[in-house]
């Protein structure tokens, strides 16, 4: 993202010393971006609309009403819900080397749109609708990373198709927030009635056996399912197949391993890598960011 928004430098030249903004609308949407030029406390942000913001560089610690002392740092998400107040902090910002994060503001509208599609799709009994408006903080991945950078460039260009690109480039960021939220109920809905149906069944083996080889003929008859119809289930569902599925699973484990401070090489080892520069690797490829990085952050 570094390079999208370093090239708006001459938009940015800054009035504030802190949250100074500069805007971009959209359609069903507004892009800004904030630069922090000095340490600052308790600093409000709030939105009549659903807010997501990405951090570029720097770290901030949130406050919200349901939870107190975020750090926010870059490469992660963070959505912050229609009319919900958080108060920032901005314990490294200096007039050489601004706090930037951007947030894109997007309508209820539009979200409603996509969400009331992927509910139709999603659909399973016992299994809540998808809420947009639950709170999100994560390391996003690097396909997120990428529709950021692209929509940050459609966002600022003087271009004949600009609003309509804005749009596919939304479109995709709230399908992707949705589909991470969507992922987390069916996960947690699975947790707690492993048998309500047969792709429960084969995605609470797969939750189980993380760290083992996926055998699809095994999931199919566990699923209750020809081979072509489960994968056609699990992909209109989970968005993906088994294998990109268990991949996605087991870097989020990674990630919430090292988070507890736990090794690379236990890690690694945990979750079935028998190369440590292979699991890196894929780490790298997935979040954007080595297992070190993520542990340089913390620290």
């Amino acid at each position: 993202m570094s390079h999208p928004i370093t090239s708006l430098s001459m938009h940015r030249q800054p009035t504030e010393l802190v949250e100074n903004r500069v805007c971009f609308a959209g359609p069903h949407s507004e892009l800004s971006i904030y630069d922090t030029y000095e340490q600052a406390n308790k600093v409000s942000l709030k939105s009549d609309a659903l807010l997501y913001c990405g951090m570029v560089t720097g770290a901030k610690v949130m406050h919200t009403r349901h939870e107190q002392n975020i750090a926010f740092m870059p490469h992660e998400s963070f959505i912050l819900a229609p009319k919900e107040e958080v108060f920032i902090d901005f314990p490294e910002a200096q007039l050489d080397r601004p706090t930037t994060c951007l947030t894109v503001e997007i309508s209820q509208e539009r979200i409603a749109q996509i969400c009331d599609r992927m509910n139709d799709v999603n659909n399973v009994d016992g299994l809540s609708p998808i809420d947009p408006n639950k709170p999100l903080h994560t390391l996003h991945t690097q396909g997120t990373q990428q529709v950021l950078d692209r929509l940050v460039s459609d966002f600022v260009q003087n271009d004949p198709d600009r609003d309509l690109l804005v749009d596919f480039g939304v479109s995709e960021l709230v399908t992707r927030i949705l589909r991470h939220h969507g992922r987390e109920a069916f996960l947690q809905f699975t947790k707690t009635m492993p048998d309500a149906n047969g792709l429960t069944n084969a995605l609470s083996f797969i939750e189980a056996n993380l760290a083992h080889p996926l055998d699809i003929d095994h999931l199919s008859k566990l699923a209750c399912m020809s081979r072509s119809r489960f994968y056609q289930a699990f992909k209109r569902h989970l968005g993906c197949t088994p294998n990109e599925y268990q991949h996605q699973r087991r870097m989020n484990v990674a990630l919430s391993f090292l988070k507890q401070r736990r090794s690379v090489t236990e890690v690694s080892m945990e979750l079935g890598y028998q190369s440590l520069s292979h699991f890196s690797r894929r780490f790298h490829q997935h979040f954007g960011l080595s297992p070190r990085q993520v542990q340089n952050q913390l620290n």
